[in-house]
């Protein structure tokens, strides 16, 4: 229930889609009794979406997410383990073109890879499934393999986890097959917005990762008083911090994490 939730009620509560929802709404209310109503929704949802779209709001919602962990620290000696999460690989346009077609986020596969040529020792574990509600055969492990091996990383180093829908199941999955060691180190890749909850999510599992983040979409507190020239780019900001906000929320609510805003030292 709860995955079904977060794909249908989840997705049609972000500013976006929630905003030219209203935008629709009240134009058909043009054409009835109560056009006056219409109206306003019509002239809110306009002035909300440029609000969205070229204001600093998305770096605003963006920024304490992405700064909560500091870059990872080598000096504390090599890790025994990568953990990566999906999300740079597109798997239905990979099973279309058979060949892996990498979207957003392809930092995190471009950095593991990195981090594999700097700690040849270190097992890799890439977790990622398909986030669709009506699942189909395309998975985005089947396609991250090759990924990794045209960036110099032999599949004889790399495990797939192919089951995760959500970064639940991604820690969870990970854990089984990661089996970590007492005193084991496990970094943990994934998108500085995404890093809090996954990292409760993981805490949660019981698997103790340190924490990677990659592909920043803010710079510096520069950025909070920066407004965007492009409207789709300063909407798409916004659509992922209302996300990992609501994500957040609704896994502590659940009981899903043990803490709102994972940090830095906590358990």
């Amino acid at each position: 229930m709860f995955f079904v939730l977060s794909k249908t009620l989840g997705i049609a509560l972000l500013p976006t889609n929630f905003l030219i929802g209203i935008g629709v709404f009240g134009a058909i209310l043009l054409a009835t009794r109560f056009a006056s109503l219409g109206r306003k929704l019509l002239i809110a949802s306009i002035a909300l979406l440029a609000i969205c779209g070229f204001s600093p709001l998305g770096n605003w919602l963006l920024y304490p997410l992405e700064q909560r962990f500091s870059p990872w620290d080598a000096a504390r000696g090599p890790p025994d383990g990568i953990v990566v999460l999906g999300g740079s690989i597109d798997p239905d346009l990979s099973a279309a073109h058979g060949v892996a077609v990498v979207k957003n986020s392809a930092d995190r596969v471009i950095a593991t890879a990195a981090l594999a040529r700097r700690y040849p020792n270190a097992r890799i574990i890439f977790s990622g499934g398909s986030g669709n509600l009506i699942s189909d055969d395309a998975r985005e492990a089947d396609y991250a393999g090759a990924a990794f091996e045209s960036l110099g990383v032999s599949k004889t180093r790399l495990t797939m986890e192919r089951r995760a829908r959500n970064t639940q199941e991604n820690a969870e999955f990970s854990r089984a097959l990661a089996a970590p060691k007492s005193g084991e180190r496990w970094l943990l890749v994934t998108s500085a917005f995404h890093m809090p909850r996954s990292v409760g999510l993981f805490r949660k599992a019981g698997f103790a990762v340190e924490p990677y983040p990659v592909s920043w979409l803010v710079g510096g507190r520069a950025d909070l008083f920066k407004f965007s020239v492009l409207s789709l780019e300063g909407l798409g900001r916004v659509d992922v911090g209302v996300r990992e906000w609501m994500g957040l929320a609704a896994y502590r609510i659940s009981g899903k994490t043990s803490e709102f805003f994972p940090g830095p030292g906590q358990p």
